[in-house]
């Protein structure tokens, strides 16, 4: 019934098995890899024909984590997986990158990716694998691939990279600082095809070496898929590249002058105008058998490419006029927002992002609900592109995937410097708001988010900048490097490769080309390249801010405190009585944790002393000869109680009330009575034994021996 194909090597500490025939059949391409004890079903099926007048590859990536898959039912009220969690649409993003530019050049049938996760074994995460069985599904479909690609995990420890390292080693991995690297790279036999990092400090050099390392580990990958393929491929699906070349020469003959013209213009807004009038006038010019043809949009965008590029590469001009190395003017602000804890209005060239920061308390941090279980994050960046930022019309809705992804990119990059929660107990929320855009705005969220968490007061171990490098690769072999594209240079360029960090080292480095791969030679020149334009941009900003400044009178202040976790069941009371009523008397916020560290938050100082004396009084123990104001709150004819610290009540005999025999104590003390008291022990029951006598009631200090003679005298 079932004809199955199975292959493994060992990779790393585990076996990497691939799978087909038994699963899925009816999907034109269906592979279950698996790593360790995760497993992952990737399954590819393709339209046979492309709809009419299509000018675009309808690619289609989704990822999907089940949570079967690690015996878990899902949080929340609704229990059954439903819209996209951030790591799934990273995940889908991470798939799609590597595998878009290998598909034929002209290929536009729709093409659907699904990756599910099946099991997950909390050590291998389920990413790397659904990468490799995605690679596998596409190789054995027969769909137009030129694949295949491998994929890997790098960590960096001690000096040494580390393959595929462990789910919780990768989890939160600022607080832990042993753990320098979390890198993904994919790529093909010859070339290295995307990057996606979280990295802390590393040098240009080493993270250079993290990706030839990675690139290396996953050749024993792609040797696999292949032997996989050769046994369980389907025969390819017949498809000729469409050769439009007499079409293009028609468009360029027809607007090559003027595009030229329009491509010299430097303003973006008046550039796009001028490009759309050339677009404009070339269909004028062509027969309405040239415009009905797929094509001729393919071939309007390669003469655009063909004008940009050219320059580039034999004469190292681009269309704003700077060189290949010149970052362009910056200008940063900070401050500009009266009523937000910190805010920063960073503009470089035509793109701008007013970066804003908000300080909240435990009980904003987000619980994060992921396979390998739940966890609390004190750091959230939000990244919002509206089309307004680059002059258009749109609809307006929840956040897509290319912002999440930006997101995530500008959070891996400042979350670095960031200072550890027990010495800055807020959490954070950055949110950035692309104002303009023309090139890069996730860079810019990362310089605007820098300046504005300073500006917030937040205490960043360095500032930290970013840029976009490009890449112009032409067919006789010649490139160029680009510092700080455009948006246009992205659109028509070969690379978008961006890296983040500080003055000392990377933090964050992401790459996505559209060619089969670049070498480490281009690779070593953007990177070098980068630190330039990097250590400039950080120039710049200083000149707007260069540490962090003082808290906003807006923002909530927060004190910690801890306590040992025997004392978390008093604090908090039967079913929350003591804290409600704390918080209700001190008018603070409080919140407290499984280790016994305590938050306590307010705009007001004196709710926070209030809030933290009622906790102290608590917690703590009343030390011996320690003297004490309590009230006395029980008569009885052997002495008086005292409450005289928190809820502690304590015994003053009869005989330790006053320097003379009392018949009874009511003589000289009387229900509700403020008096000072010293410990005097505990006895054999624990009970405590206070005592007046000692204790001059007006100043409440110790009465010496020296006091009572010249009392006496």
């Amino acid at each position: 019934m079932f004809n199955v194909t199975r292959k493994s090597i060992q990779w790393g500490n585990e076996t990497l098995t691939l799978e087909t025939g038994k699963v899925a059949r009816q999907a034109d391409g269906s592979v279950i890899a698996t790593l360790g004890e995760t497993q992952v079903m990737a399954n590819v099926t393709f339209a046979r024909a492309a709809k009419p007048g299509q000018d675009f590859f309808p690619l289609t990536v989704h990822y999907q984590e089940k949570y079967y898959a690690a015996g878990k039912i899902p949080g929340g009220f609704f229990k059954r997986e439903a819209r996209p969690s951030e790591k799934e649409t990273l995940v889908s993003r991470l798939i799609d990158r590597p595998i878009r530019p290998l598909f034929v050049d002209g290929f536009r049938n729709e093409v659907l990716v699904m990756a599910t996760v099946l099991s997950c074994d909390l050590v291998n995460d389920p990413d790397i694998v659904a990468m490799i069985a995605a690679s596998a599904a596409l190789t054995v479909s027969g769909v137009p691939f030129m694949g295949p690609i491998g994929a890997a995990r790098v960590g960096f420890v001690d000096g040494q990279y580390v393959l595929n390292p462990a789910m919780d080693d990768m989890t939160q991995l600022r607080l832990k600082p042993e753990q320098r690297l979390d890198l993904v790279v994919a790529g093909t036999k010859d070339a290295v095809m995307m990057v996606e990092s979280e990295a802390y400090e590393l040098t240009e050099e080493e993270m250079l070496g993290a990706v030839v390392f990675g690139h290396e580990q996953m050749q024993p990958v792609i040797d696999l898929i292949i032997d996989f393929a050769e046994a369980s491929a389907k025969e390819p699906f017949d498809f000729t590249p469409p050769d439009f070349s007499g079409l293009y020469a028609k468009v360029k003959a027809a607007g090559e002058e003027q595009m030229r013209a329009a491509f010299a213009i430097r303003s973006k807004q008046d550039r796009t105008n001028a490009i759309e009038a050339t677009v404009q006038a070339i269909k004028a010019a062509m027969s309405e058998e040239d415009l009905a043809d797929p094509n001729f949009y393919p071939a309007v965008k390669q003469l655009e490419s063909a004008v940009l590029r050219g320059d580039v590469v034999k004469h190292g001009r681009r269309i704003d006029g700077r060189d290949t190395k010149t970052v362009r003017q910056i200008t940063a602000e900070t401050g500009i927002l009266p009523r937000a804890h910190g805010s920063a209005l960073f503009t470089r060239g035509e793109t701008q992002g007013l970066v804003v920061t908000t300080l909240g308390t435990g009980e904003d941090e987000q619980i994060i609900d992921a396979l390998n279980g739940n966890y609390r994050s004190n750091f959230l960046l939000h990244y919002n592109f509206p089309p307004y930022s680059v002059g258009e019309v749109g609809r307006v809705g929840s956040p897509g995937r290319r912002e999440i992804g930006h997101g995530k990119l500008a959070w891996r990059a400042l979350q670095a410097v960031l200072p550890a929660p027990t010495d800055f107990p807020y959490t954070i929320r950055v949110v950035s708001e692309i104002t303009e855009s023309n090139g890069s705005s996730s860079m810019a969220s990362v310089c605007g988010g820098s300046l504005s968490m300073m500006d917030a007061g937040v205490p960043l171990k360095a500032p930290v900048a970013g840029v976009a490098m490009g890449l112009v690769l032409e067919d006789d072999g010649s490139w160029a490097v680009l510092t700080d594209i455009l948006g246009d240079e992205d659109h028509l360029g070969d690379m978008d490769f961006k890296v983040a960090g500080t003055a000392s080292g990377i933090t964050s480095l992401q790459m996505d080309i559209k060619v089969a791969g670049i070498t480490p030679e281009i690779m070593k020149q953007a990177l070098a390249q980068a630190k330039d334009g990097r250590l400039h941009i950080l120039d710049e900003m200083a000149k707007a801010l260069s540490a962090p400044q003082g808290f906003s009178e807006y923002a909530p202040k927060i004190e910690t405190m801890t306590i040992p976790t025997d004392k978390i069941r008093e604090v908090i009371g039967s079913g929350g009585k003591v804290i409600r009523e704390i918080v209700e008397v001190s008018g603070a916020k409080v919140d407290i944790n499984d280790d016994g560290v305590i938050k306590i938050a307010s705009n007001d100082q004196k709710a926070i002393k209030k809030a933290y004396d009622m906790i102290w009084s608590i917690v703590a123990e009343p030390e011996d000869g320690k003297i004490y104001t309590g009230k006395v709150v029980k008569l009885v004819d052997f002495g008086a109680f005292v409450n005289f610290f928190g809820k502690r009540d304590g015994l003053v005999h009869v005989s330790q009330i006053a320097n003379k025999r009392l018949n009874h104590p009511n003589e000289v003390l009387k229900e509700g009575q403020e008096v000072k008291v010293k410990l005097l022990g505990f006895d054999d029951r624990g009970k405590v034994r206070l005592g007046m006598k000692m204790v001059d009631q007006e100043t409440g200090e110790e009465i010496t021996e020296k006091k009572e003679e010249s009392a006496e005298g």
